[in-house]
């Protein structure tokens, strides 16, 4: 059956269960006074209207944004307990973000959302997310754990991130964002948009980011920055006395940055860490990325909707970057036997030799010391990728008995593909410049097509009865996934024509049907405290390699959380109990395996214990805002030595969880000013299951400051220092090298409304 098959089957289905629920009411209700809420794009808020959700889930409103006009992943999802973030950039291009000790490599074992859509680029096929939205451009941010996660999947180990972008305004109305800084820093974001009496609305917005960056290049005027365009324009009808709402939202946008993989050796790092090696002069990516979402939605009744949405986004990105060396020092591209530059950089800081070449030769070559002609590769990471789908959602809310029933219940039909075309090219080092040597044949890095088609549904039921609620739920997924490779050829250089059917060079495939059931509970004592508990069953899908299992884990959660008014706290013990963890090689891994294989980490646990506080003090003058997490992951039983997670013994800690961090905001509000605080701790973390020498991280300590005077209802002037400190620790080691944060960063900026 065809894709476009089985959405007229999910329509058709939706339309007779929707018809069979009017049918069954007693009597017609007369029309809702409003049309229905438009925006239902929103997790947490929309389930706990009425009631606290079952399970941990956080969100990251407009008023957290604006203390510190923060458009930066990194430090936004530091607000959130239970969430960390592997540093790559410093800007949070591509962040490594991770949820309650899951895998954080380019986000690819949680679930990404923008506006209730998956929004990785194959979030089947190839989920490491080599886009991510532009955060500046987002109103708000939701992170669900626990079992109220199996409802956004297909990753629900750790939960998901749902990331919500601004609304249509109810009436016509505008903003404007400008901010400048160092570093050439810039920021514009505008909006303007309203809805008119007839019901119709529109929203109209850019977000335009740039900045030379924080890095310098040896020998090199080329700069470390980035440009960044992203456009949205979003229409609607909704009859204020109607009971259909329609919406289109239609996104684009396009980056350039210098980023690099190549990092430094831990000697170049500790003499200057901004510093980046001329060898990554030419390292560059060149992205776009288009989004189209329709949605229609029906209030059948005030306690039933159903809605239909359908998606489409497309992204193509080429990234040309240093990939490794010739130590033998070979002139051909034919016969090129390449090291990683994590090797490079990891033999430097051992001081051992590396084929025939010691660690002072390795280092003279960073330093632009003289190669042989074609001793340098560069690839061309050419991919494109394209995720479609629909997914309808059903919202029943009724009283049986004494028994307040909410019932969420979704299908979504998903497929997805990832083409990568790639062409490695080499290099000569000479007086200090990379020279090319030969382009080499379009398609010798790497020419094949992976594809991913999925079924997935979910029902949840939230039963309130006195001053319980329990939340039964079930997932169920089923995931076809293949693989082609093609031969390389004299004249068949392009596609389609290097992709023929008797081109194939290998193929392979994996099918996974997997049932996950979950199951919350809140018992309220009084109308300020609140006890909730969960179980459910964690689930990453593997990838298309063969004989890899998926990653399933048993996963708990016990909290507490009071709400007084003042001050209100939330403290969370959790438990990931895994069957298999799963590892996937990627580039940006930083492991000398083949990019795409998986491997079994089998058995592992990730516990521990996520905190949450808030306080309005002196009256609400000094706002206070705390969140702490303890983390202990680790391997519970020895694997014999993988290209990927090295050799793992029993008790060896899970690579880039770290074991503590928190952040501690305090505020200051008089009159038309404000200031704010905020302190930031994250542990040193291990980057290999052995964590020996050179393969662990600083543990680091932040201080941002900020300030604002609003001037009038509509005119906000602020200013920010991030990094007041200057800290500067390893704060990652891969891909390849010891890797900054972005060091002391002021800037200063306007908010206008209109």
């Amino acid at each position: 059956m065809t894709f476009m098959r089985h959405i007229v089957a999910v329509l058709l289905a939706a339309a007779h269960l929707a018809t069979a629920a009017e049918l069954a009411t007693p009597e017609a209700p007369d029309a809702p006074e409003s049309a229905p809420y438009l925006e239902t794009v929103t997790i947490v808020e929309r389930r706990s209207s009425a009631r606290p959700i079952a399970g941990a889930a956080h969100v990251v409103g407009q008023d957290a944004l604006e203390r510190f006009e923060y458009a930066n992943i990194q430090r936004i999802m530091r607000l959130v307990p239970g969430v960390s973030v592997q540093v790559e950039d410093g800007y949070g291009l591509r962040p490594n973000v991770s949820i309650r000790g899951v895998a954080s490599e380019r986000s690819g074992r949680i679930t990404l959302l923008e506006d209730g859509v998956l929004i990785a680029p194959a979030p089947y096929s190839a989920p490491s997310a080599y886009y991510f939205p532009t955060p500046g451009r987002m109103r708000a941010f939701e992170v669900l754990k626990g079992p109220a996660a199996i409802t956004e999947g297909p990753y629900t180990v750790g939960g998901a991130l749902n990331m919500i972008s601004t609304p249509i305004p109810g009436e016509r109305s505008g903003s404007l964002v400008v901010t400048a800084g160092q570093h050439g820093e810039g920021r514009l974001h505008a909006t303007y948009g309203g809805v008119s009496d007839g019901g119709f609305g529109f929203l109209v917005e850019t977000h335009q980011w740039r900045a030379d960056g924080f890095q310098d290049i040896d020998r090199s005027d080329r700069d470390t920055g980035l440009i960044v365009r992203d456009h949205m324009l979003k229409t609607s009808y909704a009859p204020r006395d109607g009971r259909h709402a329609v919406r289109l939202k239609l996104q684009w946008a396009d980056q350039v940055s210098n980023q690099s993989y190549l990092g430094l050796t831990d000697a170049d790092f500790a003499a200057d860490p901004y510093r980046r090696y001329g060898l990554s002069a030419l390292d560059r990516i060149d992205a776009q990325h288009e989004q189209a979402i329709l949605g229609y939605q029906f209030a059948m009744r005030e306690d039933f909707r159903w809605a239909v949405t359908l998606y489409r986004n497309e992204h193509a990105r080429n990234w040309f970057k240093t990939e490794g060396i010739d130590v033998d020092g070979s002139p051909s591209a034919d016969a090129f036997s390449r090291v990683s530059w994590n090797g490079v950089v990891t033999a430097v800081n051992r001081g051992e030799r590396l084929r025939g070449l010691g660690s002072e030769a390795l280092l003279a070559i960073l330093h632009g010391g003289d190669t042989l002609p074609g001793s340098i590769q560069l690839r061309a990471n050419d991919r494109e990728y394209v995720s479609q789908g629909g997914q309808i959602g059903l919202d029943w809310e009724r009283r049986i008995g004494s028994a307040l029933h909410h019932i969420e219940a979704g299908v979504r039909m998903h497929e997805d593909t990832s083409q990568r075309l790639q062409r490695n090219s080499t290099y000569q080092q000479l007086d200090g410049a990379l020279t090319l040597t030969d382009l080499g044949q379009l398609g010798n890095a790497g020419n094949r097509v992976q594809e991913a088609q999925a079924t997935a549904w979910h029902i949840r039921d939230e039963i309130t009865l006195g001053r319980w609620t329990f939340a039964p739920g079930l997932r169920y997924e089923d995931i076809d996934q293949r693989r082609k490779r093609y031969e390389i050829r004299a004249g068949r250089t392009t596609d389609p024509a290097s992709r023929a059917a008797d081109n194939v060079r290998d193929q392979r495939e994996n099918a996974t049907r997997i049932w996950l059931p979950g199951f919350g509970v809140n018992f309220h004592p009084n109308a300020a405290w609140r006890v909730f508990a969960g179980a459910h069953k964690g689930f990453t899908a593997p990838s298309n390699a063969p004989d890899v299992d998926a990653e399933e884990a048993r996963n708990y959660e016990l909290g507490v959380a009071y709400d007084g008014g003042v001050a209100a706290l939330e403290v969370t013990a959790f438990l990931s109990d895994y069957d298999n963890l799963l590892g996937e090689c990627t580039a940006s891994s930083g492991a000398d395996c083949e990019v795409g294989d998986a491997f079994n980490g089998d058995a592992a646990t990730v516990q521990g214990v996520e905190a949450r506080l808030e306080a309005a003090l002196g009256a609400g003058r000094f706002p206070l805002a705390a969140n702490f997490t303890w983390m202990d992951a680790h391997f519970d039983s020895d694997i014999a030595d993988t290209d990927f997670f090295g050799d793992v013994h029993a008790g060896d800690p899970i690579p880039y969880i770290p074991r503590w961090q928190g952040q501690v905001t305090l505020g200051w509000r008089h009159g038309p000013f404000d200031g704010y605080a905020a302190v930031s701790y994250v542990d040193g973390v291990c980057v290999r299951s052995r964590c020996g020498a050179f393969e662990e991280t600083d543990a680091e300590l932040t201080l941002d400051v900020s300030g604002a005077w609003t001037v009038s209802d509509a005119v906000r002037l602020f200013a920010r220092v991030e990094n007041l400190t200057g800290a500067d620790g390893i704060r990652g080691r891969h891909p390849y090298g010891a890797r900054p944060n972005k060091g002391r960063t002021a800037t200063a900026g306007l908010r206008l409304a209109f």
